[in-house]
């Protein structure tokens, strides 16, 4: 139920001409939308609906050895799917909480998913500072605890419940028992001190506060978050052997393995993630791009490539009479080409040519060069001066090699 601060996705480039791009978000699969409040749009992922019917069975089955089940019947199933959709209602609040915050500070949120586990804000980039980091994670819980507060609340303001009380009283106070002790449990597990959890954010602001590097503050939070994950499913065992005279509950076991699963997976993606972009600040277009020789349309390949050789340059751009950038030679077309036809072929033949967006500057780096790639995907880019004069050509999957390996 912690918010995520994925940047856009990526992948290979290749022919396709999509550049290189920061660490991909945790991607949810297809779902049924919900509106947008607030300009954010909701989604229910398909398998909330298995949880949902989880939570109707299992709860309704324990209805039925109450006073309550005894009055109602199979209608106790409806009670526990109310529960259900009030304990979900909440876990979407506690998001919109974490996204508001965000949308405040100037933070893109892509959009909220609810699913079996609880629900991810996607928000598409880190906060600038650790105390905007703060000021996110720790909205959703607190918001967690105000409901638990006003659900409690509630049920502490209604006529006290004993077995001749009304049936509407008896559900009434079932749900609301339900709901704020949920909402409770919902704030206490979020605030546990490690990624992806959102106390782990709160530590790293932390830590990030403390070292002024948010690097040590996410590998902090990432490491208390696998410690976490291990005591997580220690205590399980322990627990269930102390109460089955040495034996094991495995329904609590299995539940503690998958928790102990979610932390531990979702606190390495973050250290990855983390460990990604801080290599993006070294991403500098005048250190990564690769000399290129200018030649007109209409010299063979062949003369290119000598060029090329003879001056030690990596790539090849098309000039018109006047000198001017038109196109680039497109490196995989060269490739592809056989070496006995390069004497036969004109470079403007292989070439692309240059729209809007493929021209990038000297001074280009870090968040500001990726963007620039995601606005105008290509394989190869012409890189000039400021004042315009031809620096060379940046290959995309430059870029992306030198941003995977570091």
């Amino acid at each position: 139920m912690s918010d995520v601060n994925p940047n856009s996705g990526g992948g290979p480039s290749g022919d396709t001409g999509r550049p290189p791009q920061a660490p991909p978000p945790r991607q949810s699969g297809g779902g049924l939308g919900m509106g947008s409040p607030f300009g954010i749009p909701i989604v229910v992922s398909p398998t909330w609906f298995l949880i949902a019917a989880f939570i109707t069975y299992y709860f309704g089955n324990q209805l039925g050895d109450t006073t309550l089940g005894d009055r109602i019947g199979n209608a106790r199933f409806l009670v526990a799917f109310s529960f259900a959709v009030l304990l979900y209602l909440s876990v979407l609040l506690h998001e919109l909480a974490h996204s508001v915050v965000a949308k405040a500070f100037g933070l893109p949120v892509r959009r909220i998913v609810i699913y079996f586990l609880g629900g991810v804000s996607e928000i598409e980039r880190e906060p600038e500072t650790p105390a905007r980091e703060l000021a996110v994670a720790i909205a959703g819980p607190a918001l967690s605890f105000g409901l638990g507060g006003i659900f409690y609340g509630v049920f502490k303001a209604l006529p006290p419940v004993s077995h001749t009380s009304s049936t509407a009283l008896m559900v009434a106070a079932y749900i609301l028992i339900a709901v704020w002790s949920s909402n409770l449990v919902v704030g206490v597990f979020n605030m546990l001190p490690g990624l992806p959890l959102d106390g782990g954010r709160v530590l790293r602001s932390i830590v990030w506060a403390v070292t002024k590097k948010p690097m040590s503050g996410t590998v902090a939070a990432a490491w208390t978050g696998r410690a976490l994950a291990v005591g997580v499913l220690v205590f399980a065992v322990w627990q269930g052997r102390n109460q089955n005279n040495g034996g094991a509950d495995l329904y609590t076991i299995t539940w503690a393995a998958f928790i102990a699963a979610f932390i531990w997976i979702g606190a390495s993606q973050s250290l990855t993630i983390a460990k990604l972009r801080d290599r993006i600040p070294r991403l500098q277009v005048r250190n990564l791009t690769r000399r290129a020789v200018p030649v007109t349309a209409d010299l063979p390949l062949s003369e290119a490539l000598r060029r090329a050789a003879e001056i030690g340059a990596r790539a090849v751009v098309v000039v018109d009479h006047d000198g001017r950038p038109t196109a680039i030679v497109h490196e995989a077309s060269v490739t592809a080409t056989p070496p006995e036809r390069h004497p036969w072929i004109q470079v403007g033949a292989l070439s692309r040519a240059l729209r809007p967006g493929m021209t990038l500057t000297t001074d280009l780096g870090g968040e500001r060069l990726l963007a620039a790639l995601r606005a105008a995907p290509a394989p190869e880019y012409l890189v000039t001066e400021p004042n315009g004069a031809i620096y060379g050509v940046l290959a995309a999957a430059d870029v992306e090699h030198a941003f995977l390996r570091g």
